[in-house]
């Protein structure tokens, strides 16, 4: 809880498992329904990009630099954003952007499980997280509904389809096929090296000054933690769809009902091991058995 190393449960140190889980959830995905899970990032500070093709973009171009944006460009400008707190002995924040191409349809609820509120519970589960958007996300709010809509065609290749894509993947709680589209904002470090004014243990007033190594942007260090945190959600809703629809005209339930033991609960079962058990060495004969040895 209070890990004075820097190891406690607000560092991400504790994203190693979800990172480790996310990676195998990530294959699943892949196996299944073709699934690609890419994140990177969008924002450091004031400076954005936005000029990522998320249909084109690869690992490769996001791993191209250390703060792992896509955009060449811009990637420079954050690196130079990030120095110009970090010699100062402080930190800054910015923006993850998480897309998810091939999604399977038909994932999620239309009520208390919809899709888009797991993923913003997971995303806002993360370090240093303070904010969620999906799709058009607040920019949304200075549209009309005839200009936010999103109109179905029947596609030749790929059947039902949106012209846009301003729901961001995800009507009414459920995928509906298009590219997942979700931005994530993370706060700055709270651990500076600039003295800050606090209060201690006994409630007295004093003085903070952090040392040691800490990261002045946590951004770029969060783009495998979100990925795998989408893949982990998306896999869950994936298993839950299939429990489903698989429940019904599914034959024989009984394992599933009471258990994949029949001495448990099936009397010919049960008869049949006592039945066995007597037929083998009994404890005693055992007992001797073992001594002997």
């Amino acid at each position: 809880v209070r890990a004075i190393a820097g190891g406690g449960r607000s560092s991400a140190r504790e994203t190693i498992g979800r990172v480790a889980a996310g990676a195998i959830a990530k294959k699943v995905l892949k196996e299944v329904a073709g699934t690609e899970i890419l994140a990177y990032v969008s924002a450091v500070r004031d400076v954005k990009t936005t000029a990522v093709n998320h249909e084109t973009m690869t690992m490769d171009d996001v791993e191209s630099n250390i703060v792992r944006c896509p955009d060449e460009s811009c990637a420079q400008k954050m690196i130079d954003a990030i120095d110009e707190v970090r010699v100062k002995g402080d930190s800054c924040g910015g923006v993850v952007t998480c897309v998810v191409r091939n999604p399977p349809r038909g994932l999620g609820a239309p009520a208390f499980d919809k899709l888009e509120a797991d993923l913003a519970k997971a995303m806002l589960s993360l370090p240093a997280t303070k904010g969620f958007e999906i799709g058009s996300g607040f920019d949304g709010t200075l549209q009309k509904g005839s200009e936010h809509n999103d109109e179905f065609f029947m596609d030749s290749e790929k059947g039902l389809r949106t012209r846009t894509n301003r729901s961001g993947g995800i009507q009414g709680g459920i995928s509906n096929g298009e590219m997942i589209e979700m931005k994530i904002a993370f706060k700055p470090t709270s651990t500076i090296t600039q003295a800050q004014n606090t209060v201690n243990r006994d409630g007295v007033e004093t003085e903070l000054k952090a040392r040691g190594r800490h990261d002045p942007c946590v951004v770029p260090r969060a783009v495998p933690m979100v990925e795998a945190m989408v893949a982990l959600t998306l896999v869950d809703h994936l298993m839950l769809q299939h429990a489903q629809c698989n429940l019904i005209d599914a034959g024989d339930l009984t394992e599933l009902v009471q258990g994949n033991l029949p001495t448990l609960y099936d009397p010919e079962a049960i008869a049949a091991a006592a039945a066995a058990s007597k037929a083998q060495m009994t404890t005693k004969d055992m007992s001797d058995a073992f001594s002997e040895d």
